[in-house]
């Protein structure tokens, strides 16, 4: 099931990238693997895919030892301060960077272990109460600052985006994101690049392509409905 619904996403991005007049090897599919068991990612894994994204630090360390080296874990929940030492030199993309504090954390942890992390700033494009990330606003001078720190490099924006019926509703605010990283981009800062959007999901990630995201994270769409609420 899990190799057929994969050959499905795949087609899907493939149509959203020729509706937008984009190539297929422009967008990443980060298979969402949170809440799912070894055997789950195996089968994911064995139908070629390598990128995989986690909610939890908890979840990354499990998994990690168990699979193969070749796969690209991407932090995309939330990440406390104090579990930033567990995943620095495990995620290959932290995609969740919403504060400073945060980022030094993540630079003083990577200089520890001698590696650069790439990062991504969250940014709560819908000013939605229940989720993290900085407010569009907020983007540049963070970026600013966050370019400053050693060890840690800017290579994008992530957004979450309102859960909606219609994919359509959502067109907006990925274009926002888009719209925003081209601003960031103008500012030619030292240490930032824009060559990443990770924005879309299950149920939008098709509009989110259209709208010029390069990776995209679907979980129920590759392994069905989660054990745990939310998406």
């Amino acid at each position: 099931m899990i190799k057929e619904n994969l050959e499905l996403v795949r087609q899907n991005i493939k149509n959203a990238c020729e509706k937008a007049g984009r190539r297929p090897d422009e967008v990443t599919l980060i298979a969402v693997s949170k809440t799912k068991p070894v055997s789950m990612i195996k089968e994911a894994y064995s139908a070629g895919s390598r990128e995989f994204g986690e909610n939890k630090v908890q979840e990354i360390m499990d998994k990690y030892p168990q699979l193969p080296s070749d796969i690209h874990w991407h932090m995309i929940g939330h990440l406390q301060r104090n579990k930033v030492k567990y995943i620095i030199d495990k995620a290959t993309l932290i995609h969740s960077v919403d504060s400073l504090r945060l980022a030094e954390e993540i630079s003083s942890q990577a200089e520890k272990k001698q590696v650069t992390a790439n990062i991504l700033i969250e940014i709560n494009i819908a000013h939605e109460e229940s989720k993290f990330g900085i407010s569009r606003e907020e983007a540049i001078q963070l970026v600013k600052n966050i370019a400053k720190l050693p060890h840690i490099s800017v290579k994008g924006l992530m957004t979450i985006a309102p859960f909606v019926t219609n994919p359509e509703d959502n067109r907006k605010y990925f274009r926002q994101i888009r719209e925003l990283s081209v601003d960031i981009a103008k500012e030619n800062i030292d240490n930032v690049t824009m060559s990443i959007l990770s924005m879309g999901m299950t149920g939008d990630y098709m509009v989110a392509i259209e709208e010029g995201a390069t990776m995209v994270r679907v979980g129920t769409g590759i392994f069905g409905e989660r054990n745990t609420q939310g998406d």
